[in-house]
């Protein structure tokens, strides 16, 4: 009985080591296949190592390959081994350096680009269009609005009151009719005869004189003046440019000699990115002579806030700012117009005669 027990817990011992034994084999056999299993090789896939707008041709010049791994490549992209398949090609669209370059971004000839447009027309959103407005550096914020800031956009507009027949500016012209009437054995034809006694007048009012209690008829001394108003028209668009637009595109851009500035002109247009709607306004407002302005905002900043116009009312009660009384004194000299201060260190130009 007692060599029975012993013969079955031998038994067991030998199984469990077996099943332990095996286990540290499998391990150790992992490890060593993991250890002679070759890691995937890399393939060098070609990139643009300087910018290549579009339209340009890729030359051996212009492109250069980075390392990636095998598993990593995809069919798409061209490796050095075929370099043959891609030189001579034109990119569809500008490629900038460290780009890797794939086969729906060339064509075989330029002939092929000709309905996608310009690179440019690429940055505008669909529903979306692009229309240039004047500006200045004053109404550029100084030349601070550059390539894709995020903008405001003020209109000033001047508005003056005219004749609703006429669509002439107020006041009207007088003159004197005289001889009406028909005209005897004649058909009744009225006869009309204006005399003006050699001049115009203007329309004017009748008033009377507080102190004698006669009337008189007063005529404006001057034009009308024209009331103006300031408004926030735009929110939040986007600057597609600031200045020209290439009118040639080129392979490469021309170098600046050495020591030797390239003059830039000071730009007096820029293009913003605005909806078709918003695109007529702007082209009222430019034909109607509007005075635009840009406003820089931050790129982040989506928010959208209600503004008054600005007007002389506006002012007035916005700010506190009284209407002067008219006093029985005044100061010296006689101030007509605002001018700036003349400093020490101004520089002052002297337009010969």
């Amino acid at each position: 009985m007692r060599r029975g027990r012993l013969v079955i817990f031998l038994a067991l011992i030998l199984i469990v080591g077996l099943v332990v034994g095996g286990l540290i084999i499998r391990q150790v056999l992992s490890r060593v296949s993991a250890r002679v299993t070759p890691t995937p090789t890399s393939m060098q896939v070609i990139i643009a190592n300087q910018r290549i707008p579009q339209g340009g041709k890729i030359t051996d010049d212009n492109i250069g390959w980075i390392d990636i791994p095998q598993d990593n490549v995809s069919e798409v992209m061209f490796t050095m081994d075929r370099k043959g398949d891609i030189v001579g090609k034109i990119a569809r669209y500008a490629l900038e350096p460290g780009v890797v370059i794939t086969r729906p971004m060339v064509a075989e000839t330029a002939a092929e680009l000709a309905p996608s447009g310009p690179e440019w027309a690429a940055l505008i959103p669909p529903g979306m269009t692009a229309i240039s407005v004047p500006t200045s550096r004053l109404g550029a914020v100084a030349y601070g609005v550059a390539d894709g800031a995020h903008i405001n956009v003020n209109a000033c507009l001047l508005f003056l009151d005219v004749d609703p027949s006429f669509q002439s500016i107020l006041p009207n012209y007088t003159a004197i009719v005289s001889g009406t009437g028909y005209l005897p054995e004649k058909l009744p034809v009225l006869s009309l005869g204006i005399n003006s006694g050699g001049a115009v007048s203007a329309q004017g009012r009748l008033e009377l004189e507080p102190a004698l209690q006669q009337p008189f008829y007063a005529v404006p001394s001057e034009a009308q003046r024209p009331r103006l108003v300031c408004q926030m028209i735009f929110q939040d668009v986007v600057v597609m440019r600031i200045g020209d637009f290439p009118l040639r595109m080129t392979t490469l851009a021309t170098p600046v000699p050495t020591g030797q500035e390239q003059q830039i002109p000071s730009p007096d247009i820029v293009t913003l990115i605005v909806s078709p709607q918003d695109s007529v306004t702007l082209t009222y407002l430019i034909y109607s002579g509007a005075k635009l302005t840009l406003t820089l905002r931050n790129a982040g900043d989506e928010s959208r806030m209600a503004t008054e116009a600005a007007t002389l009312q506006y002012l007035l009660s916005q700010y506190n700012i009284p209407v002067p009384a008219k006093l029985p004194y005044a100061s010296q000299p006689r101030i007509d117009e605002l001018a700036p201060p003349i400093m020490p260190n101004d520089i002052v130009t002297v337009t010969p005669p």
